[in-house]
Parts: structure tokens; sequence; C-alpha cells
């Protein structure tokens, strides 16, 4: 996301400008993140609901 994004909900200023600057000094995710997290949000909904 973009700076100033429309879908961003309203925050403090400078919030996600700072969020901006973490997320790219992240290193990227393994496959093996990437697979868990995919994992997670395909989940069935009773899965979800159980949580």
């Amino acid at each position: 996301m973009t700076s100033g994004s429309a879908s961003r909900p309203p925050r403090p200023p400078g919030y996600w400008d700072r969020i901006d600057r973490i997320v790219r000094q992240a290193p990227p995710l393994t496959d093996s993140q990437r697979a868990k997290i995919r994992v997670i949000f395909h989940q069935p909904n009773v899965t979800k609901e159980a949580a």
C-alpha cells in the first residue's frame, strides 16, 4: 500500500509512514513462512470459528 491510501483506517499523524518504514526494512518472507500464512487464510470457516 502507498501512503495515504483510501483503504487505510484513520490513525495518528505519522502512523502509516512509520509502518511503511518498518515493512520496507523487514527481510523477505521465506517460502515456508508464505506457506504457513497461506494455510491460515485458506482454512475452512469452521476452523476459524473454533479458534
